[in-house]
């Protein structure tokens, strides 16, 4: 039944839209870490992916989180000669990620979810309007 198929493909998408949340919450949780030596890199901002998978029992493509990348953009450098961190100048390496760009894709993750989470309750509805047709 396709209604049932709109269903598993919308949960994946949840599923897909909750991943990526995760990663975007460790992003935003390290924005403000440092490394611990000057030797260290600091924690460097991981981007998710995703990718089509064919069901073949479903017959439709349903998507999944793929691959987490790390962004290969340049780290920031704050001066601070007293940190742990320091190189010889004063400067720390503080990571690649930006609050705002975060807050952006988590709020662009949300509405996904949501999206999905309403094909869910629009076919969850429809589904239940049918069967009480049946009954009738």
């Amino acid at each position: 039944m396709d209604l049932m198929k709109s269903l598993f493909i919308s949960a994946s998408g949840l599923k897909a839209q909750n991943g990526r949340m995760r990663v975007i919450a460790e992003n935003i949780a390290n924005a403000n870490s440092t490394a611990r030596t000057p030797d260290e890199e600091p924690y460097r901002r991981k981007i998710p992916t995703f990718q089509s998978e064919f069901d073949k029992q479903l017959g439709a493509d349903k998507v999944e989180l793929g691959r987490i990348v790390e962004d290969k953009s340049a780290f920031k450098s704050t001066h601070m000669p007293g940190h742990p961190a320091a190189d010889e100048n004063g400067y720390v390496l503080q990571p690649n990620v930006s609050t705002l760009v975060e807050s952006a894709d988590m709020r662009e993750a949300q509405r996904s979810y949501e999206a999905n989470l309403n094909v869910i309750e629009t076919t969850r509805k429809m589904l239940q309007r049918t069967i009480d047709i049946l009954r009738a």
